[in-house]
């Protein structure tokens, strides 16, 4: 299996497996009486299994994304860090700027 294969797959199981510690500090601390309504609507398992998979499904594309993002190589080997900042060219004499108005009729 090809290594980004491979490592998709380690970021999608990661992803789920924190979507399901998030969906179960959600449902252990009651937020917004959110465990109530799971447990008592009988069709309550829809919404935990909405829950975990939507999750998931957010959590492992971060997982990668992060990955990924790590992975970066800069390229031309040299060191990274601050860089000398752009001067600006200011000129210290005011010049003349002739504006026109736009009423003046060109004879």
């Amino acid at each position: 299996m090809p290594a980004l294969v491979s490592l998709y797959i380690r970021n999608i199981i990661f992803g789920f497996l924190l979507a399901i510690a998030f969906v179960g500090a959600l449902l252990a601390l009651d937020v917004a009486g959110l465990r109530h309504l799971i447990l008592a609507s009988p069709m309550g398992w829809v919404a935990l299994v909405m829950l975990v998979v939507f999750n998931g499904i957010v959590f492992s594309g971060v997982q990668f994304a992060i990955a990924v993002m790590r992975m970066a190589d800069s390229g031309d080997g040299r060191p990274r860090g601050p860089r000398a900042p752009v001067k600006p060219i200011v000129t210290q004499t005011p010049g003349l700027v002739r504006v026109s108005s736009g009423t003046e009729t060109k004879p």
